[in-house]
C-alpha cells in the first residue's frame, strides 16, 4: 500500500479547505492572510528561520497585507515559557493585527494559542495563564463574555507535534521546570500550511524527534481508544508508524532527502489528528516533567516502550498491529504467535532498537541531566489535577491514589532500561 498516498486522503478528508500541505505551497500564505484584512501581525524566529520569514513578509506584501507594527514579533523559546506567552500577548494587545501568521514549530505555534485567548480575554477574565490550563476554560469563557479569537493562520516549519492542526497548547513553567497544557477546540487555528520542502532546513535532531512524536501521538491514542473511533485511531497509527518506520532511517542518513521530509511531515500531520479523536496519555504526562532536559517528542519516544509493558493486559489487539509494523521493517521479530507480557515486552523492544537505529536514546539514563528529582517531579506531576486527564486516558485509567504503586517502577524501569521492573496494571 502507497502510505503516502494514504496519509494525503486521510488528512485532506479531515480538514478539507482549511488546511494546505504539500510541496511548494508556502507561496498560498499571502492569499489566505488577505481573506482576514489588510494587517497580519507575523511571529517568527529571525535567525536561522529568517529566509522563510522573509518569504512570508514578501507572499503578504504581494497580496496587500502590510505587517502589524511594522516588524516580525519574535516567536517563543523552546517548549513555549510562559513569559514568551506574555510578550506575545503584548504584541497582538499593542498591534491590534487583522489576522496572526505564526511560522515555527510547536513551541511557537503553541504560544500565539495562549497569547491569543490571553489578549482576548486577559481583560474580561483573567491575564493569569494559570487560569486556562486545563479542558474548555477558553471556549467556556469566549461563550460568557461574547467574545472571538483573531484568526490564526500557522505555518508549520518542523514536522514535530501537529501544533498546527489540533486544540493543544503546551506552556512551560521555566522556573519549576514543568509543563502544563490548554485543550480547548477554540485554540485550533483558522487555517494550517505546511510546506514540507521546508524542514530540510531543520536541524536531524529536530527531525528525530518529530518522527518520535508522530509515533507517540499515534500510538498513544490507539492505545487508549474507545469502540466508536477504534478503526480510525488504527488506520493513523499503521499508516504513521509506517512511515516514520520506512523513512526516519533515511532521512537520518540523507537530510536532504525531499521525499523522506514529506513522509515523516505527513506521519507528525497524522499524529495532529489522531489527538483530535482521542487522548494521549502516560508518555505525555511524563515528558511534561523533562521538559528541561530532552525535547517533547524524544521523551514521549523514550517513555512509550515502558507504558506499553504497563499497560499489556488491555492493548493486546493493538499490540499484535504495531509489532507486525516494526517486525515487517526489520525492527523486531514476528508477534503473530506471541501474547500476554511476552508480546508486550516484543513490542517494546522493537520500538526501543528503532529508536536506537535513528540514534534517539531509549532510557532516561542516557540523557544528560537526568538525576533522582525528575522521577519525583514526575511523580507529583501525575498527581496534579491539571494533567488529571493523562491519568483517565490511560487504556487502563490510574487514579492519583495508584501513581507511586504502578507508575514508580515504570519511571524505575525507564531510567535504567530494565522492561522487568514494571507492574503492569
Amino acid at each position: 500500500m502507497d502510505q503516502m498516498k494514504r496519509a494525503y486522503e486521510l488528512l485532506n478528508a479531515w480538514k478539507g479547505d482549511s488546511y494546505i500541505h504539500g510541496l511548494g505551497v508556502l507561496d498560498q500564505v499571502g492569499k489566505l492572510a488577505a481573506s482576514f484584512g489588510k494587517r497580519a501581525l507575523v511571529v517568527s524566529n529571525t535567525t536561522y528561520m529568517k529566509p522563510i520569514a522573509d518569504r512570508v513578509v514578501a507572499y503578504l506584501s504581494q497580496a496587500g497585507v502590510e505587517l502589524a507594527g511594522g516588524v516580525v514579533a519574535p516567536d517563543a523559546k523552546p517548549n513555549a515559557p510562559r513569559e514568551d506567552v506574555y510578550r506575545l500577548e503584548s504584541y497582538i494587545l499593542h498591534t491590534k493585527p487583522d489576522c496572526i501568521v505564526v511560522i515555527g514549530g510547536g513551541s511557537s505555534i503553541d504560544a500565539v494559542k495562549a497569547a491569543n485567548a490571553l489578549a482576548t480575554l486577559g481583560g474580561k477574565v483573567t491575564a493569569e495563564i494559570d487560569y486556562y490550563f486545563g479542558t474548555n476554560v477558553v471556549s467556556d469563557a469566549l461563550k460568557k463574555t461574547d467574545s472571538s479569537l483573531i484568526p490564526v493562520i500557522a505555518v508549520q516549519t518542523s514536522a514535530s507535534s501537529g501544533a498546527h492542526l489540533t486544540k493543544y497548547s503546551n506552556i512551560t513553567d521555566p522556573v519549576v521546570g514543568q509543563k502544563k497544557l490548554i485543550v480547548d477546540n477554540a485554540l485550533v487555528p483558522t487555517v494550517g500550511l505546511f510546506d514540507y520542502e521546508t524542514t530540510v532546513s531543520m536541524p536531524i535532531s529536530v527531525t528525530i524527534d518529530g518522527a518520535l512524536d508522530a509515533i507517540a501521538h499515534t500510538f498513544e491514542v490507539f492505545c487508549g481508544a474507545k469502540s466508536e473511533t477504534y478503526e480510525k485511531a488504527q488506520e493513523l497509527a499503521e499508516c504513521a508508524i509506517s512511515l516514520v518506520a520506512e523513512y526516519a532511517k533515511v532521512l537520518v542518513d540523507d537530510p536532504k532527502n525531499v521525499k523522506a521530509r514529506e513522509a515523516i511531515g505527513l506521519a507528525t500531520d497524522l499524529g495532529g489528528y489522531a489527538i483530535m479523536i482521542g487522548g494521549t496519555s502516560g508518555a505525555h504526562l511524563t515528558s511534561f516533567s523533562l521538559v528541561d532536559i530532552v525535547s517533547h517528542g524524544t521523551a514521549c519516544g523514550i517513555m512509550n516502550p515502558y507504558y506499553a509493558v504497563l499497560y499489556e493486559k488491555a492493548i493486546q489487539k493493538q499490540l499484535k498491529v504495531i509489532g507486525a509494523i516494526f517486525s515487517q521493517y526489520g525492527f523486531g521479530p514476528s508477534v503473530d504467535k506471541l501474547e500476554g507480557r511476552a508480546l508486550a515486552e516484543a513490542v517494546a523492544q522493537s520500538m526501543i532498537t528503532f529508536s536506537k537505529s535513528i540514534n534517539a536514546p531509549s532510557k532516561l539514563s542516557d540523557l544528560k541531566g537526568f538525576t533522582e528529582a525528575h522521577i519525583q517531579r514526575a511523580l507529583a506531576a501525575a498527581k496534579d489535577p491539571q494533567l488529571e486527564m493523562k491519568l483517565k486516558n490511560m487504556p487502563v485509567p490510574m487514579t492519583k491514589d495508584d501513581v507511586d504503586t504502578y507508575m514508580e517502577k515504570l519511571l524505575r524501569a525507564a531510567s535504567t532500561g530494565d522492561l522487568s521492573l514494571i507492574k503492569e496494571m
